[in-house]
């Protein structure tokens, strides 16, 4: 059955020119049909088809597609790959959390492509014009839909799902690798049994030999892993002596650089051939390469693959995997989820990684039978080979996994405990029930189970009511409903109708977890708010309990805190903070720098939220307080310098180059003109742009007017005070204080003047000092403070 019979006005948007027998058969439910689909199949079997065939029919009615992938990467990759719906005249627009959003194109795109947690924001949002356009979606396609299973990220597609279809109720088209129970993911989202496909390992285009390999544990966990690396050579060497290619999967980026270095002086032990040395043309090919180890290692036919490449390098090692010029491959878990690139032998050596919020976990086993899933080159090979290497002790574990498959549960409300009526955790259920109360779709108990109803753990708690307690579902929810109420994150009426309070919106609003947001919010109503509490507050989140620091790091968090008040905080914690602390000051140790990252990104989120938090529970002093400790931690400047990153086009390096130079704030660029940071070491272009942006802030002045100096004892004079602002409008906090005493306040936003009343008294001190002090809470600049002393005479 050719493309170009089906959907000929689209023959273009496909990659090749005939259908296999999997998109066959599933073929006319999706084009002939309006119901809702599910189908499971063998990795590589073509499932990528089957979305591009109801986008097509979508596109084809004028409708809008929402395409939800498991990963950002791969948000990035369809991008590319859907081009071809461009050049047709059809708009592709991606969402992603680190891209700026533009409305108006998302509103005009006719593909979306969004990962779960850029959905679960949108849909949470969708009452907003910024958000509006997911309420118009008409086809969603969700990609890998097994990740319901995944242990952070499969609540939040959930709910997400759940949502979507509530708010708009679009045809929902589920894809998913192989799973036995694909009868819940067809219940849950109403597709009939016609339109429900499970393909089995029949529809593999190569047929595939699993199994497990075992090797001998040490003490050393650094010894280990060259242990396993040779187990994984003996298993790929002869593949490679008979012609054919390797991909071997290791836990980390750093793991796929340093298992290729060794790869390669090992293979030169074995005399393998693998290189391409002779080969001019390659050599020269290879110069594109902007990574310098990438450059020498692919000569010698090895590899390595991860996120942090940039995109050239990872088009440039798929090309050349693809063209036989690569034999061995070491990547990372995300070339399993993403890029169809089969190798005739597939090798997971690590199956224990370390996770910087997590610790030490288990590889998911969905990434486990993922990985596995790209053995086999269709057109190439009759069977693909695939290998787990681990412990003894976990053989057991992953031949069951091999033997058996792995059931999708919901992870909503914990992990089943299998047999019991235990549950391993809570999960999120406390969470997402809040912010669908926040989001006004909940209003009373009886919209709790009307919700409750539509989720994925209902359907699934239907098929295993022993292990998911389905007999008590309902009152479990209730429970947690009520916990909510005690919490105060919810409030009800006479009419038992529930509601979310300030707390509860803010923290739907900043998807925390409820028990930072009661920390965070506890911080807020203190009367006194440091940096130091401010750190402690977010190194402290619940976000970060699983984090946890390794000897080898113990060392350098104390050599960071030592001269810190890091009051009673254990390991993890200390772990964040010293993250959080050195990133202040640009100075991280090379022992934390691991992990570093993916802990300041969520640090920094948290801190945003908790700046939320101030704002609304305590005043606007401390909500700019926080924004300057989130700029230092982003930046790594000083406080004196940190109202210089508020500047466009002002990051770390520039910030410290003009502080350096006593350029400390926006003010200070603006009268150092264009010739002056020249002389600090800016371009006379970079310079132009830098003063423009710095004349876009607010700049404020204290004006006094005829502010007497002495005053009667007794006596009240009543005058007034201007605050005068020249820049750009801002939200800002006006505060008037005498003697440290706060007077006034006026919080709104502040364009052109504002004027504050002061009562001038004669008190019992000798003398009163007068301050008016101005924060923005929004922006990471210094506040402005002025005072005036009278003298009581």
């Amino acid at each position: 059955m050719e493309v170009a019979e089906v959907v000929p006005e689209f023959a273009d948007a496909f990659s090749f020119e005939e259908f296999n027998d999997m998109q066959r058969e599933a073929l006319p439910a999706i084009v002939d049909g309006d119901e809702n689909v599910v189908a499971s199949a063998p990795t590589a079997s073509g499932k990528t088809a089957l979305a591009e065939l109801a986008i097509c029919k979508t596109l084809a009615e004028g409708g809008t597609a929402l395409f939800i992938a498991p990963m950002r990467a791969l948000t990035n990759e369809k991008e590319d790959e859907w081009e071809r719906f461009e050049d047709m005249g059809y708009s592709v627009y991606v969402v992603t959390g680190e891209r700026d959003l533009n409305p108006r194109r998302a509103r005009r795109a006719d593909i979306l492509v969004m990962t779960p947690e850029k959905a679960d924001s949108a849909t949470r949002k969708h009452d907003t014009p910024r958000y509006s356009f997911i309420a118009d979606v008409d086809c969603c396609v969700i990609d890998e839909v097994h990740l319901l299973d995944s242990d952070r990220r499969g609540s939040v597609l959930e709910v997400t799902v759940s949502r979507l279809r509530r708010l708009c109720d679009p045809r929902t088209v589920a894809l998913s690798a192989t799973m036995p129970n694909v009868e819940d993911v067809a219940a849950w989202l109403d597709a009939p049994p016609e339109s429900t496909f499970q393909f089995g390992d029949e529809y593999r285009p190569v047929d595939l030999n699993a199994g497990v390999k075992t090797y001998t544990h040490g003490d050393n966990a650094f010894a280990d892993k060259y242990r396993r690396l040779y187990r994984s050579l003996d298993l790929v060497e002869p593949h490679i002596r008979d012609g054919g290619q390797a991909l071997v999967f290791v836990s980390s980026r750093q793991d796929t650089v340093q298992a290729a270095k060794k790869a390669r002086d090992e293979i030169g032990e074995r005399d393998i051939p693998v290189g391409a040395r002779g080969d001019y043309d390659f050599h020269t090919e290879t110069k594109q390469l902007e990574n310098d180890t990438l450059r020498k290692s692919v000569l010698d036919g090895v590899a390595f693959h991860h996120a942090g490449l940039s995109k050239n390098d990872k088009d440039l090692i798929e090309e050349w995997f693809r063209q036989d010029r690569i034999k061995i491959l070491f990547s990372t878990s995300t070339l399993a989820w993403g890029v169809n690139l089969p190798a005739r032998c597939v090798v997971i050596r690590d199956t224990k990684l370390h996770d910087p919020l997590e610790g030490e976990v288990d590889m998911s086993p969905l990434d486990v039978l993922q990985m596995l899933g790209r053995a086999g080159r269709p057109g190439y090979d009759d069977v693909g080979y695939g290998w787990v290497v681990c412990d003894r002790s976990d053989a057991d574990k992953y031949r069951r996994l091999l033997r058996e498959g792995k059931e999708i549960e919901s992870r909503l409300a914990g992990v089943p405990d299998s047999g019991a009526r235990q549950r391993n955790s809570d999960g999120d259920l406390d969470a997402h029930l809040n912010a669908e109360i926040a989001m006004g779709t909940i209003q009373d108990l009886d919209d709790v189970m009307e919700w409750l109803e539509t989720t994925f753990y209902y359907v699934r708690a239907q098929s295993k009511p022993a292990e998911y307690d389905f007999e008590n579902l309902r009152d479990r929810v209730r429970t947690e409903l009520e916990r909510l109420v005690d919490r105060g994150f919810v409030e009800t009426d006479a009419n038992l109708g529930v509601e979310a309070t300030g707390l509860g919106l803010l923290a739907s609003k900043f998807y925390l977890r409820l028990e930072t947001a009661e920390r965070f919010h506890d911080l807020a109503v203190r009367d006194s708010i440091t940096t130091d509490a401010i750190l402690e507050a977010v190194a402290s989140a619940t976000e970060f309990d699983s984090v946890s620091a390794r000897q080898s790091e113990r060392d350098a968090v104390e050599a960071v805190l030592s001269s810190q008040n890091a009051g009673d905080l254990d390991h993890g914690p200390r772990k964040v903070l010293a993250i959080l602390r050195s990133s202040m000051t640009g100075s991280t140790p090379a022992e934390l720098r691991s992990d570093a990252w993916v802990i300041r990104q969520n640090a920094l989120r948290l801190v945003s939220a908790l700046r939320g938090f101030l704002d609304r529970f305590a005043d606007p002093r401390d909500a700019n307080l926080a924004r300057r400790v989130e700029a230092r931690i982003e930046n790594g400047v000083s406080d004196d310098a940190v109202g210089l990153t508020a500047i466009d086009g002002v990051g770390s390096g520039r910030a410290s180059k003009l502080a350096s130079e006593g350029i400390e704030t926006p003010g200070d660029v603006v009268d150092a003109g264009v010739a002056g940071l020249a002389d600090a070491g800016l371009s006379e272009g970079v310079a132009e742009r830098v003063v423009e942006s710095a004349r876009d802030l607010p700049a404020v002045a204290v004006e006094w007017g005829d502010f007497p100096t002495t005053v009667a004892p007794g006596e009240n004079d009543m005058r007034e005070v201007t605050v005068r602002n020249s820049g750009a409008a801002a939200q800002a906090g006006v505060r008037v204080t005498v003697n440290g005493v706060e007077m006034t306040t006026s919080d709104g936003y502040l364009d052109d003047t504002l004027t504050a009343p002061v009562g001038v008294f004669g008190g019992s001190d000798d003398e009163m000092t007068f301050t008016v002090s101005v924060a923005f809470p929004d922006l990471p600049l210094l506040p402005v403070s002025e005072s005036r002393s009278v003298s009581v005479q």
